[in-house]
């Protein structure tokens, strides 16, 4: 019994997501905000690495789609980010954001210095389905 609650449970949550899209803009000591076709502006939140990739000035203007519920009117949650919900159009494509260190060849999901040699990450869009 315990078991069908949590899937209905489950099933509801997945039914309340709700997808955006809008251009990111981001500016330094201010809340991230997501500007809607309809040039409705809408805050955005989400876990640490979310939030860290919220606070890279380098992802300011681009076209992004994020995937979440609202918490409030105006005040948007974007899902787990281990979840592919907060995604940039580049080219026609939806992308993931990454960041990579050309020197240790090693992949990081929030920006900020390698975790190996300390250089800066540069920033690496990739196909979500990419390996």
């Amino acid at each position: 019994m315990r078991f069908c609650l949590c899937l209905v449970a489950l099933a509801a949550a997945a039914l309340a997501a709700e997808t955006l899209h809008g251009k990111l803009d981001l500016h330094e000591g201010q809340p991230p905000i997501l500007e809607t076709a309809g040039h409705r502006k809408i805050a955005l939140d989400g876990d640490e690495t979310t939030r860290a990739v919220l606070g890279d000035l380098r992802v300011n203007g681009f076209e992004v789609e994020v995937r979440g519920h609202f918490t409030s009117p105006g005040n948007f949650l974007i899902d787990a980010s281990h979840t592919h919900s907060l995604l940039v159009r580049r080219d026609g494509h939806l992308k993931l954001i990454t960041y990579w260190c050309d020197v240790c060849s090693i992949r990081a999901y929030t920006p900020g210095p390698c975790r190996c040699c300390q250089r800066e990450t540069t920033l690496d869009l990739r196909d979500p389905d990419e390996k």
